[in-house]
């Protein structure tokens, strides 16, 4: 038996992947995403997403490939979105941070 951290099932390896919820939240069906802002400037997506990452909260940015097949035009919005329960959270590191969302 390997000590690599992962566990066995018979002679089949378990592989767990990515993180453990934070403790008290709820994932998988039901947990619904709130927007908090939509942008065409990847740099300042990339920024509030390392911003809220640093403050333990996950963030999601979708249609960056939607937006990114259009071409440069910038037609299409790439929205920054967090769990329902971290929206409040959200909103007020990027406060702190001098970002004022809606």
């Amino acid at each position: 038996m390997q000590c690599d951290g992962s566990e066995h099932k018979g002679d089949r390896p378990i592989i767990k992947r990515g993180h453990p919820p934070r403790p008290g939240r709820k994932m998988g069906r039901g947990t619904g995403m709130r927007e908090l802002l939509r942008t065409n400037d990847p740099v300042l997506l990339s920024w509030l997403v390392a911003l809220l990452a640093d403050a333990d909260i996950e963030a999601v940015v979708l249609d960056r490939h939607t937006s990114l097949l259009e071409g440069s035009i910038g037609a299409i919005m790439q929205r920054l979105m967090v769990l329902e329960e971290d929206e409040v959270d959200a909103r007020r590191v990027l406060r702190e941070a001098g970002h004022a969302v809606p």
